[in-house]
């Protein structure tokens, strides 16, 4: 697929191909769930993809994948800037993912086509957008308490749920990108959390991705 130079083009293609996101429950049970990231250096992205067994939380490979930019930063815009070395990397696996966290949203997004959508919709897996910021929304804090959400609301429309991974700690805003509903998204990004606020392969692809660029 040829990604598009300009906001413009950009824009026409999250319209165009939002109407592909499923937004329904996930009725399988994972075996595999990987965590996608991406850094910078210079004029390059290095993406990363950490794949991990489920529910054991086991982490099985690493891959990476640097590419050179190719689309300024935009908010709204960000799977243009890191999509293409993203979903590389993703294809580096040996083994196919069934669920798939993103550091970015979902369809919580002015378009309702974030980055979890954006690869998703290209990859035909379930993504669900995990980003420690809200880009659109209005909420209600949840609880301290690990586990307590709330719903994340945008133009009359439920798009998320902002969730406590960790006792009295920042939450998360989570939000479906591709085959999976919030319930699932949440559930899953519950399943996935370890020790720290930050799901486990989220923060392996993270700090893969961080090590690749040095």
């Amino acid at each position: 697929m040829r990604w598009p130079g300009n906001i413009q083009k950009a824009r026409e293609m999250q319209e165009r191909l939002r109407c592909k996101v499923r937004i329904v429950p996930y009725l399988g049970s994972p075996l595999f769930i990987a965590g996608v990231d991406a850094a910078y250096t210079g004029d390059h992205v290095v993406a990363a993809a950490c794949l991990y067994s489920f529910p054991d939380r086991t982490c099985l490979e690493r891959t990476a994948d640097i590419q050179e930019l190719r689309f300024p930063y935009v908010p709204g815009y960000l799977a243009f800037r890191e999509g293409p070395a993203i979903i590389a990397a993703i294809k580096k696996l040996t083994r196919k993912p069934d669920i798939i966290l993103v550091d970015g949203q979902g369809i919580a997004h002015p378009r309702r086509f974030g980055i979890a959508c954006h690869i998703g919709v290209q990859l035909d897996i379930p993504t669900v957008g995990c980003a420690k910021t809200r880009l659109v929304g209005d909420y209600r804090e949840p609880g301290v308490r690990k586990g307590s959400w709330s719903d994340l609301k945008y133009e009359g429309d439920v798009v998320g749920a902002v969730l406590r991974t960790r006792h009295d700690v920042r939450s998360l805003f989570v939000s479906p990108g591709h085959r999976i509903d919030k319930e699932g998204s949440v559930r899953f990004v519950l399943a996935s959390v370890g020790s720290y606020r930050i799901p486990e392969p989220l923060r392996c692809a993270d700090a893969y991705c961080r090590r690749m660029k040095k």
